[in-house]
């Protein structure tokens, strides 16, 4: 669960994981803080050690924009992260949802998402809402991810699933990724219940996920290399991008592809066969079943 002071939970995240020694700082023996100081921030970003602690412990809550851009380069924060101390500066006014963007509790399929990979055969593409559910997904998208109990869940298939560690050579970076990725939309300033039921689940399950949760990682999910250990066909290392739906704000199109002419891509065509008869070749479905999230965990 989110605390009621998410800056200085912030804040103090992000000193925590900044070594003194990174931005030139000589670190005591005696030293027992792990990360920076707060009176260390406070000099770096050039305000009052009085008025930084009045931050962190939520005392101040409306930095100046020249306030916020300081911390964010005492914090050495990345854009991403950057974006997100913004944010939590100033929120976002939440929108009234209408039935055209949100069925009940969980999301509607963006029309973009069933239309555009329908002739992508040897492209795997999912489409993605918030925390990571699938929403939609193309023959060979269904294929790729198929077989794990949480398929549907990509969160919950790298935290929960016990094949995930197999799947996913680089399962740690995954995890890391996948938590960061998730951020932006828990920090937007936007009430969603779904995602705030899955935070809890995820902490109360996981002490993986609870510790990275903890470090406040900020990575949008854009582009990168990853590598995958196919039950039925092996090795597969994949480039993906994934596109904004601007016609469904936090839902996206996630596209893989292989190398040309690459074992990746021949096993990628293999899969494409495997998966041929569980539809027409292209085909574009919606994730089966409604993307309900239990309240109980």
């Amino acid at each position: 669960m989110e605390s009621e002071n998410p800056l200085g939970q912030f804040l103090r995240a992000r000193r925590t994981l900044l070594r003194p020694e990174d931005i030139g700082l000589k670190v005591s023996d005696r030293r027992r803080v792990p990360g920076l100081r707060r009176e260390e921030v406070a000099a770096l970003a050039d305000v009052s050690f009085d008025y930084y602690v009045r931050l962190e412990q939520g005392r101040a809550r409306h930095p100046s924009a020249q306030v916020v851009e300081a911390l964010a380069r005492a914090l050495e924060l990345g854009p991403d992260a950057a974006e997100q101390l913004r944010q939590l500066v100033r929120p976002h006014a939440a929108p009234t949802r209408t039935h055209s963007s949100y069925r009940s509790e969980y999301e509607a399929v963006s029309p973009t998402l069933l239309r555009m990979p329908a002739d992508w055969h040897r492209t795997p593409a999912v489409g993605l809402g918030h925390g990571l559910l699938v929403l939609a997904h193309n023959a060979l998208g269904r294929a790729l991810f198929a077989g794990h109990a949480h398929s549907g869940d990509l969160l919950r298939m790298v935290f929960f699933d016990r094949g995930a560690r197999d799947f996913y050579p680089d399962r740690e970076r995954v995890a890391e990724n996948a938590v960061a990725a998730l951020r932006p939309a828990a920090g937007s300033g936007r009430p969603d219940p779904v995602l705030v039921r899955t935070i809890g689940e995820l902490s109360v399950r996981s002490p993986e996920f609870r510790r990275l949760w903890a470090r406040h990682d900020v990575r949008r999910k854009t582009c990168e290399r990853k590598r995958f250990r196919h039950p039925l066909v092996g090795e597969l290392t994949l480039d993906y991008e994934s596109m904004t739906v601007n016609s469904a704000p936090g839902q996206q199109l996630v596209v893989y592809q292989a190398a040309p002419d690459s074992a990746s891509a021949q096993a990628l065509t293999l899969l494409g066969a495997l998966a041929a008869g569980a539809g027409p070749a292209g085909s574009v479905a919606p994730a089966a079943g409604p993307v309900v999230v239990p309240s109980q965990v």
